[in-house]
């Protein structure tokens, strides 16, 4: 039985009664994890036939669509990575058209084209569409007249009865995308056509041609461009047809099936040999995971050896989060995020191997460091901001931070070495059902939205930080142990800020205000990005300033008491002048 997303797919293309085609087409099936990761990319494009040189823009909008996005990360949802590669490549068209007086003068010349785009991954179909190419979900059965258009005409009418593109790849340097997505369902037909095929072919024509040729799609498609031209198109004509054949299970697990096929280690402790490694110490142990020092023995290199825990191995879900860490290592290059260890030998065993970090947590750094200085807790922090950065761009969500996970080495580096509770918003549209949200890392420094079981964003991830920040300089909780109590949204607006300011320690007012706004309970009143909390830590917000400011009176008062006194004597004047007069 087939578990993984499969279709069956025709196309066809003709330049009908015009000299040239300037439509163009594309489908992509990629094999290996990309089937799992990126999904199955169909694309058309209808250049204008204003225009001599259309056709270029239409045939590189679909190529570099389907190059580009299988380039772009796999950690990236669908529609940030779909978006970013059309948006790069109108910004190519656009920048075209500005070499060009004539296209620059005249974009009805110059490169500019439709684009309408499906990718179906997992079970959901998502679409992006530009222009008045169309595409359809067509009806099946006898229920012809239930077919449904999916993308609307972005193209407006004259009085003169001619029309014109509203939107169109290439026209501007800024361009406005429609996207939506719909659930899929085995046996979905999809229909992509140009205005030369669905201006002239309607909807029930083409289901009996499909259903006619179920078995050859690309003679369908070419059955309903030659339908078209017999029904009087004067225009290019482009037909696409994608057809579910299967979708994924959905199983825990089945994402990185390709990575478990290796069995668990054993019982591992100090001294024991193991897969080229020598165990030195235990590190940390629970009922997460087994974390333990060894070296390996061809090149003496120190490494951390994480094993899954003996009560997880059965679980399928956990198998998979222990998988994702050494994934995720593997796709963040950055100087404050822990590096996976590629080791000299092939691998028998199912673990994770990581770069040995010799030095302290943070934890630690704290307990030595009671009272810092905000110099030191701003280079830290700082630190800890550009891995979380790194994680952001890719986007990820680290979901536990807190001073366990962030080690400080012995040249004063600081790395987040923990990234088992990752969330990937690019791996979490592989999931056919929706896992209910768990409380993903320690209460302490936990944002207040995951108590009320939703999921999290960067302002989640900020509040953390700021947590931690919060910590360092005061050794308290902002909300003390009430934060963990307050589970319904009501409950945590009624939360007070307890200030960091200490009569014991002197720290600025606007560093207080920079935290209280970093750990708003609400998330939609915390900075929206995370270099914005930085920023405001380090350098007075104007805003901020204004707060912490005393009364005028207190500041000048010899000021204050001569503004007083010319406005009385004003109003002496004014009274004494209409008392004679």
């Amino acid at each position: 039985m087939t578990t993984h997303l499969s279709i069956s797919f025709g196309q066809f293309s003709h330049q009908g009664t015009k000299e040239s085609n300037q439509d163009s087409h594309g489908i992509y099936v990629p094999d290996g994890s990309h089937l799992t990761t990126k999904g199955i990319a169909v694309a058309i494009s209808d250049g204008i036939s204003s225009s001599d040189v259309s056709h270029i823009a239409s045939q590189t909008s679909v190529r570099s669509f389907l190059d580009d996005y299988y380039c772009t990360s796999e950690t990236w949802s669908t529609k940030t990575a779909a978006e970013r590669v059309i948006q790069a490549h109108n910004s190519w068209l656009f920048a075209q058209n500005q070499r060009d007086n004539e296209f620059r003068l005249n974009k009805d010349r110059g490169y500019v084209c439709t684009l309408s785009t499906l990718i179906f991954k997992s079970n959901t179909a998502h679409l992006f569409h530009v222009g008045d190419s169309q595409i359809c979900l067509l009806a099946d059965g006898k229920k012809r007249d239930q077919t449904e258009v999916l993308t609307k005409q972005h193209r407006l009418g004259l009085a003169n009865g001619s029309s014109y593109l509203s939107r169109a790849v290439g026209v501007s340097d800024k361009l406005e995308i429609d996207y939506s997505q719909r659930t899929l369902q085995v046996g979905d037909t999809y229909f992509l056509a140009t205005d030369g095929v669905y201006d002239f072919v309607d909807h029930e024509t083409v289901c009996n041609i499909v259903e006619q040729y179920s078995d050859n799609l690309d003679a369908a498609a070419q059955k309903i461009v030659e339908t078209a031209i017999e029904n009087g198109s004067d225009d290019n004509l482009t037909a696409q047809i994608a057809c579910i054949i299967s979708l994924p299970t959905g199983k825990p697990g089945e994402f990185l099936k390709h990575l478990n096929a290796l069995p668990f280690p054993p019982a591992l402790s100090a001294r024991i040999e193991f897969d080229g490694y020598r165990i030195l110490r235990d590190i940390h142990k629970s009922s997460r995971s087994h974390v333990l020092l060894a070296q390996e023995i061809e090149t003496d290199k120190k490494v951390v050896i994480k094993a899954p825990s003996t009560e997880g191995r059965q679980n399928p879900d956990y198998v998979e989060r222990f998988l994702m860490e050494e994934w995720i290592a593997n796709r963040i290059n950055n100087a404050h995020i822990v590096k996976p260890y590629k080791p000299i030998r092939q691998r028998e065993y199912c673990y994770v191997a990581t770069e040995y970090i010799e030095g302290q947590t943070l934890a630690q750094w704290m307990n030595d460091y009671p009272s810092p200085s905000l110099s030191q807790v701003r280079s830290i922090i700082e630190q800890i901001a550009v891995g979380l950065q790194a994680l952001h761009r890719k986007e990820m969500l680290h979901q536990d931070l807190r001073p366990n996970n962030i080690m400080i080495d012995t040249s004063g580096t600081v790395k987040i070495i923990d990234l088992g509770s990752i969330f990937i918003f690019g791996v979490q549209e592989t999931r056919t059902t929706v896992i209910p949200q768990t409380m993903p890392g320690t209460a302490q420094f936990l944002a207040p939205e995951y108590f009320l079981g939703n999921y999290g964003t960067k302002r989640s991830d900020i509040y953390s930080l700021a947590c931690i920040t919060y910590h360092m300089l005061c050794g308290r909780s902002p909300y003390g142990t009430a934060i963990a109590k307050a589970l319904t949204r009501s409950d945590q607006n009624r939360l007070i800020y307890q200030s960091v300011l200490d009569p014991a320690r002197q720290l600025p007012a606007w560093v207080d205000l920079t935290l209280k706004k970093a750990l708003a309970t609400d998330p939609q009143k915390r900075y929206s990005a995370l270099s914005e909390f930085i920023q405001d830590l380090r350098i007075p917000n104007a805003k901020f300033i204004a707060q912490t400011q005393a009364p005028l009176i207190e500041r000048d008062p010899v000021r204050v008491w001569q503004g007083v006194s010319t406005v009385l004597g004003i109003a002496i004047i004014v009274l004494l002048y209409r008392l004679f007069n």
